[in-house]
């Protein structure tokens, strides 16, 4: 029954991010609401989800306070990403496309280190089964947000080709 709640609200909370694929003009402040709105519900979902005890819970909530701060300071990168390919879409260029491909795997690997960083620092207040079961509940709300994010944007395959590409093609495959 708690994981079916906790389902619930989590399917609620990703509602939020719909606003993205109607608020081209106004993609700034629909971030912003989202964003907040994202964090009230996955701190209600973990809460349900986790039911921690007290000391648990005691243990868990100013680091995880510090690492959701860390995580925004580093989302506004992928943010960033997001808002540059829908104001150029659909005329993207090769050196645009390349650009933000190595911006999204730099963030990609910097928020695996940011997540390798906390498991360590949750550790030392909780068992590893504990913070395991947090980061694979994070896993799932960043899978959910990431089907939303990517449902609202264009696809690349509508993209019209732009200038020159700047490498030379590979041979086909025999």
């Amino acid at each position: 029954m708690m994981k079916n709640s906790a389902l619930l609200m989590l399917t609620f909370a990703m509602l939020a991010f719909c606003r993205l694929g109607r608020a081209q003009d106004s993609i700034d402040s629909a971030i912003e609401v989202a964003r907040a709105e994202m964090l009230a519900d996955k701190a209600t979902i973990i809460t349900a989800t986790m039911n921690f005890s007290h000391k648990d819970g005691e243990g868990f909530w100013p680091i995880y306070r510090q690492y959701e701060h860390e995580r925004s300071v580093l989302d506004d990168g992928r943010v960033a990403v997001i808002k540059e390919y829908t104001q150029k879409y659909p005329n993207l260029s090769d050196s645009e496309a390349r650009a933000m491909a190595e911006r999204m795997f730099d963030y990609d690997s910097r928020l695996a280190a940011l997540k390798k960083r906390y498991f360590k620092k949750f550790n030392k207040v909780l068992p590893a089964l504990t913070v395991t079961k947090f980061f694979q509940l994070e896993r799932r709300i960043d899978l959910l947000i990431d089907m939303q994010v990517e449902s609202s944007l264009p696809p690349l395959t509508q993209a019209k080709y732009v200038g020159q590409r700047d490498s030379v093609a590979e041979p086909a495959q025999q």
